[in-house]
């Protein structure tokens, strides 16, 4: 289900990778959503709705860095389950474990300058608009900017401070 709505469709997968498209099998070990053994520089997760249990997509920590205390984040949601506000609570889960779980000290999300809704999850959970690397991604053949946001573990725990008094 993940491989056909979310690499198959070129155009998201365009945007979502670094990496040029290119066929995968369905099925096949090569498929980014095939299980794959645990490795100490990432953390794929299943997003999965607790109302009735369907998968709505993934999320990731990747590039994990031990020794600078950071990681990326991404996440992919099937185009059904997209402007629904999923975003922000995937985003505070990955936050909390990067954080809580990893002991990271910076999280960083990497997005095209026009995903308006990773943006905007981003800034609700705190995150900080750092700067734009101008032409750095080639989508669909052209070049576009990319937006790198940050969080510390320092502005994460505001909230959730201020929030509990």
């Amino acid at each position: 289900m993940l491989q056909s709505e979310l690499y198959d469709d070129v155009d998201t997968q365009s945007r979502a990778s670094s990496r040029p498209w290119r066929p995968v099998v369905p099925g096949s070990s090569a498929s980014p959503y095939a299980p794959t053994d645990a490795t100490a520089d990432m953390a794929l997760f299943s997003v999965v709705r607790l109302a009735d249990g369907e998968l709505v997509g993934s999320a990731t920590l990747w590039g994990i860095d031990p020794h600078n205390r950071l990681a990326h984040l991404g996440i992919s949601l099937r185009p059904a389950h997209r402007g629904r506000g999923l975003a922000v609570d995937i985003v505070r889960v990955l936050c909390r474990y990067g954080f809580s779980t990893l002991g990271l000290r910076r999280l960083q999300a990497e997005t095209l300058a026009d995903n308006t809704a990773m943006i905007r999850a981003a800034l609700r959970v705190g995150f900080i608009q750092e700067g734009t690397l101008r032409c750095s991604a080639w989508v669909s053949g052209q070049f576009v900017d990319e937006v790198i946001l940050g969080l510390l573990d320092t502005e994460w725990a505001l909230p959730r401070t201020a929030t509990a008094s």
